[in-house]
């Protein structure tokens, strides 16, 4: 009698393994097959598929979309139509931002986009002069490895995920409202957030710092940085266009810089990284901080840096006819960049901050 229950206990613990093993394949094959983070293949025609994970859906989408050229850069790029990239220069352009984006942010994505072998027309990096300093492998924030990775084996946690499931492949099933890849990860502010009377409401000035820093301070890590993680990419690729941008922070961003003394070691950054890579043939730098129709006025913010969509629609219409291009010497035509920094200093110098903060 003891042996006959014996024999039950594990034909019903077999019973479980089996039908446990057969849930997890059942679960990885749909995953598989959907794929919504496009680990294995493009898109299926007619799935409602959300995209709301930079993190984890960038290297699919690099990887099998169909494009020619992308937008690459933080939250300062995220609100780019690509429909306006077809619409100004016929480029059938893919958007693969990563907030807070860290020059390892961009490497490790132009390392799946350029690894795809395929023909990349145009590149449209924003750079971010305070992301550019850090460690040279540090990014904004830890990436799912398996999905970057060519090692298959890894990918269980990809497979039987439940998150992935529930949220990526049921929930769009329940409710099919499929994201407009022109405009993924735009972000989530309304109109009545762009006010200089809600910028100023969450502003908050940084102490003054006394002791100025060092000019040349931050150009060591600059120059890890692109030689590590960005000029790599210009120099293997010398049929792909490389569009470099300086984003238009507001006037409060020279506001932290005056008040935390690091004006000159700034300039110096700006005029680094635009000689440096306006050195290419195939790169073409544009300067976007000195717009004083943008920069002075806080009602086209939503906060100190991040501008309204009118503004990405400007930069794209700017690299579509050259306005505000760097020139690559003097006497080409346009402005240098030392031109534009003796713009921007003139603009700083001479704004009056203390009248603007005490509007809060």
């Amino acid at each position: 009698m003891e042996q006959k229950e014996k024999n039950v206990f594990k034909r019903a613990t077999a019973g479980l393994l089996a039908m446990a093993a057969i849930l997890c394949l059942a679960a990885g094959g749909l995953v598989i097959l959907v794929d919504p983070f496009f680990h294995y293949h493009r898109p299926l025609a007619g799935f409602p598929y959300l995209v709301d994970n930079q993190l984890s859906q960038n290297p699919g989408m690099a990887a099998h979309m169909d494009y020619d050229s992308v937008i690459l850069g933080s939250s300062m790029t995220v609100n780019f139509n690509t429909d306006w990239f077809e619409e100004l220069m016929g480029l059938n352009t893919i958007k693969l931002s990563y907030s807070g984006a860290f020059p390892r942010d961009q490497y490790n994505i132009m390392k799946i986009i350029f690894d795809g072998k395929r023909e990349v027309k145009t590149v449209f990096l924003g750079v971010d002069v305070i992301t550019y300093t850090g460690g040279v492998t540090e990014t904004k924030y830890p990436i799912p490895e398996y999905l970057y990775d060519q090692n298959y084996l890894n990918d269980i946690k990809y497979l039987l995920n439940k998150d992935v499931l529930l949220n990526y492949i049921l929930r769009p099933l329940a409710d099919p409202d499929p994201t407009d890849l022109a405009t993924v990860y735009a972000s989530w502010w309304t109109e009545e957030y762009y006010s200089e009377q809600w910028v100023l409401h969450n502003y908050t000035s940084p102490k003054k710092v006394t002791e100025e820093t060092k000019k040349e301070e931050y150009l060591p890590g600059v120059e890890k940085n692109l030689d590590v993680n960005i000029c790599p990419f210009i120099e293997e690729n010398p049929d792909t266009r490389f569009v470099v941008f300086f984003p238009p922070y507001s006037i409060l961003y020279w506001n932290d810089v005056l008040q935390e003394n690091h004006l000159e070691a700034t300039m110096e950054e700006y005029r680094y990284l635009a000689q440096r890579l306006n050195a290419y043939e195939n790169v073409e730098v544009y300067f976007f901080p000195d717009r004083e129709d943008i920069i002075l006025d806080l009602n086209h913010y939503a906060d100190y840096s991040h501008y309204h969509p009118d503004y990405n629609r400007f930069m794209a219409e700017c690299f579509a006819d050259g306005t505000c291009l760097v020139a690559k010497n003097a006497g080409e035509g346009g402005k240098t960049i030392e031109e534009y920094l003796a713009h921007m200093r003139q603009i700083v110098e001479r704004f009056d901050f203390e009248e603007l903060l005490s509007r809060k």
